[in-house]
């Protein structure tokens, strides 16, 4: 038999090096800290549902008292600890607000998962599209009136999802839409995967969580802003436009039926830190936050995205621990950023788009590391500013808001024939299949929507640049499957 690849192995040694995560998991490796001071070594305590542990599918005991605890935490008539992650959030609050064959209406930059659930229960989807922040190309909030208008025009709607804060921090007027959506005597779904620490930090300056502006169904990912394992999450439910029976059933059924117990001490161990200790130090991450934000405002050549936007562009509010930085007119893609950052200074980030790279910061990023990324900035930028402007290079492809053609369900699409063809040549077909850079993990092309021009122009330009397209079956990325046609 040979030899396992040793991913162990890698792991730990990795774990010794000195790259350092600007990415996902929250707790950045910092297993020295306060908020793991308690936590013993996980194979002492993974156990399965045996006798005064209690059973997370039919909690009575001490699940229950700990998940109605963290309900009181959070202000929520009922948190569920999800072990499958936000994903299993998502899907469960699609599947639980909406009925098979019927129609939700989704922010067009939602996760993945979310055109998963809509796939699994055969919906019909209405799409509402961000608005752009002008040039920067970057995706910014969704706008309440647009949201009234589809509601009028279309009745059939039977859920509102959208995602705020977005994978680059923007916020939407969660508290408008909440309140329009209501109005139609309908749920409102926030995935706000991404903005986990917000309970935590709003009286600090970081932005109000979904769940206080009126959200009825708030998904959020522990594990990526917080001290948690990864894969941890939370949904939060507000009692009145939510069947909280059927609701409940679904997440049983998407959670894994040996859930870990490991987990769920750990986002039990998060919340207790975070509305403790957590609470101060949420205030010390906020100023070291804006001492690396002061020190990058005067970059020559690189742009630091700095939120002055809000108020413009439906943006309602930033999340200022998102470090976005624009490479935009420099001669270098967001890709190259992401490279040289990683091989040459050893920090990893979390997405690189077309030409920007996203860092994900947390109260548990030390300062050192702070220190490192901004020096580590300035020093590119220093030799990109002394190229001068003659040879800063053309200018890359800027992201529209492209108007999409469906022609049938996800569902229809994904379990139709179909047939595979070059992606240079599937222009006007319709897509079988998700085409999308991951991470986010927000479609490029959907199952059943037209391949215009503009959308496989995209999809290469992306692939040119280096981004991680994904989503095709064909792993070598130069195939795409389109449904068949009738002869």
């Amino acid at each position: 038999m040979s030899e396992a690849p040793g991913l162990l192995k890698k792991l730990i040694e990795y774990g010794k090096s000195d790259f350092y995560p600007f990415h996902m998991p929250g707790h950045k490796r910092q297993f020295k800290k306060s908020f793991t001071e308690s936590f013993p070594n996980p194979f002492s305590i993974d156990i399965t549902e045996i006798d005064g542990f209690d059973n997370l599918h039919h909690p009575e005991d001490i699940l229950k008292e700990s998940m109605e605890w963290a309900a009181e935490v959070y202000g929520s008539h009922k948190t569920y600890y999800l072990v499958n992650g936000s994903s299993c959030g998502i899907l469960s609050a699609i599947s639980g607000t909406v009925s098979r064959g019927g129609t939700i209406l989704m922010s067009r930059n939602c996760h993945k998962s979310a055109y998963h659930g809509v796939f699994l229960n055969d919906l019909n989807v209405k799409y509402i599209y961000p608005q752009l922040i002008g040039e920067l190309g970057l995706q910014g909030g969704l706008l309440p009136e647009q949201v009234e208008k589809l509601l009028i025009n279309h009745p059939e709607i039977e859920a509102v999802l959208v995602v705020s804060p977005t994978y680059d921090g923007i916020v939407s007027d969660i508290r408008a839409i909440a309140e329009l959506v209501h109005r139609f005597q309908l749920p409102l779904i926030v995935d706000e995967a991404h903005g986990a620490h917000f309970p935590f930090g709003k009286k600090v300056g970081f932005p109000v969580s979904a769940l206080e502006m009126g959200a009825d169904i708030v998904i959020q990912s522990v594990h990526k802003t917080l001290p948690s394992f990864t894969q941890t999450a939370l949904m939060h439910v507000r009692e009145g436009y939510v069947d909280m029976g059927r609701l409940d059933r679904y997440v049983h059924i998407y959670q894994s039926s040996s859930p870990s117990y490991v987990m769920m001490a750990g986002i039990e161990n998060c919340i207790q830190y975070m509305s403790e200790e957590g609470l101060k130090e949420m205030g010390n991450f906020y100023e070291r936050i804006n001492g690396v934000r002061r020190r990058l405002a005067d970059m020559k050549g690189l742009r630091l995205f700095t939120g002055s936007e809000k108020g413009q562009y439906g943006v309602y509010d930033v999340d200022c621990s998102k470090i976005i930085i624009f490479t935009k007119g420099t001669g270098l893609s967001g890709a190259e950023l992401d490279e040289r950052l990683r091989k040459e200074y050893h920090l990893e980030m979390e997405m690189c788009g077309p030409d920007y790279v996203t860092a994900i910061t947390t109260l548990a990023d030390s300062r050192e590391g702070l220190d490192r990324l901004c020096e580590a900035l300035l020093e590119i930028d220093s030799a990109l500013s002394l190229r001068g402007k003659e040879e800063k290079g053309e200018e890359l492809f800027s992201v529209g808001d492209m108007t999409i053609d469906s022609r049938m369900t996800i569902a229809r699409a994904m379990d139709g024939a179909r047939e595979r063809v070059l992606i240079s040549e599937g222009t006007g077909r319709v897509s079988g299949e998700f085409v999308y850079v991951y991470p986010p993990g927000i479609p490029i092309a959907a199952p059943g929507e037209v391949l215009k021009r503009e959308i496989i122009d995209l999809i290469m330009i992306y692939q040119k640049l280096g981004l991680p397209v994904q989503g095709m079956e064909d792993e070598s990325g130069k195939y795409l499957y389109v449904i068949k046609e009738i002869k």
